[in-house]
């Protein structure tokens, strides 16, 4: 009998192998994720610290977040770097994967080298790179006589750029990769008879590359402003926040206000806000891109 393997339900039957594989991974996310975000959302209308008793306080806490300074300057920091992020990986991976995917030489040790980034952890890349802009950069900058290179820029008031570099450098990599898969989807014989009816390269780029490679253009879109919306490890390993809070993004007022500064509650709320902003940032996007996707196509 078939059955042996496999649980047939009406005409259809399922195989054992997918309940072992899928069922496990489901109650190991609802347990170590669905019910610790659960907890979350039911402390944000508590006055717990993180320990002790605690009381039901309503929507005080999320009252109060719309009301202090620090958390609406988190917001303001946190949309602007994810804005400028964005544009600049997309923008940049775009143009690296078009390079990558034309007749060159070393293409394949070029691809490596551009996906090296990605393999480096966020924090170890961001250890590094702090010790590059405050020491060896300094050092560059006083024997070349650079003035502009002589200082940390860690440690001034545009210290936001140079995390956005090291965030744009280690983001293009998975970028690329995307668009290259996209690019390697177009048929060339739709650029051979583009070339024979005349068309120049940036004709063929915005009447046949862009329009095919679209839903992957959403796909990178989608999921970088979700994970710059939630930047943390680079302001961490670099800045901490500062200098001050000019730094500080929304997830890391989070994780210090929330486990320092005994905000456990309030930065509970928090975290309901930003992921409400994630999901519907994210829901938005979907929803205009796939309609401009239909539009493309039609």
């Amino acid at each position: 009998m078939s059955g042996r393997n496999n649980y047939e339900t009406g005409s259809k039957k399922i195989s054992l192998t997918f309940y072992l594989m899928t069922v496990p991974m489901a109650i190991l996310f609802f347990i170590f994720h669905t019910i610790p975000f659960l907890r979350g959302v039911f402390y944000s209308f508590t006055d717990w610290k993180g320990f002790g008793n605690w009381h039901f306080v309503g929507l005080r806490n999320y009252g109060y977040m719309f009301s202090n300074a620090d958390i609406g300057s988190a917001y303001g920091f946190t949309f602007k770097f994810a804005v400028f992020a964005t544009i600049f990986v997309n923008v940049i991976a775009l143009l690296i994967a078009l390079g990558l995917t034309s007749k060159i030489k070393f293409q394949n040790t070029l691809k490596a080298v551009y996906f090296l980034p990605y393999m480096l952890g966020t924090l170890i890349v961001g250890f590094i790179f702090n010790f590059i802009f405050g020491n060896l950069l300094p050092d560059l900058g006083k024997t070349l006589h650079w003035s502009f290179l002589t200082t940390n820029i860690l440690g001034t008031s545009h210290a936001w750029i140079g995390i956005l570099i090291v965030t744009i450098w280690q983001g293009l990599a998975f970028n690329t990769l995307i668009y290259m898969s996209g690019l390697q989807s177009v048929s060339p014989e739709l650029y051979e008879a583009a070339s024979l009816d005349g068309a120049g390269a940036w004709k063929k780029f915005w009447r046949i590359t862009f329009p095919l490679i679209a839903p992957f253009f959403t796909i990178n879109l989608v999921l970088s402003v979700k994970g710059y919306l939630m930047v943390f490890d680079q302001i961490m390993a670099m800045t901490s926040g500062g200098p001050g809070n000019s730094t500080t993004s929304i997830s890391v007022l989070i994780y210090t206000q929330g486990f320092q500064g005994l905000q456990f509650a309030i930065q509970s709320a928090n975290a309901v806000v930003l992921f409400l902003i994630v999901a519907g940032v994210f829901l938005f996007q979907l929803n205009v891109l796939n309609k401009r996707e239909d539009r493309i196509e039609n």
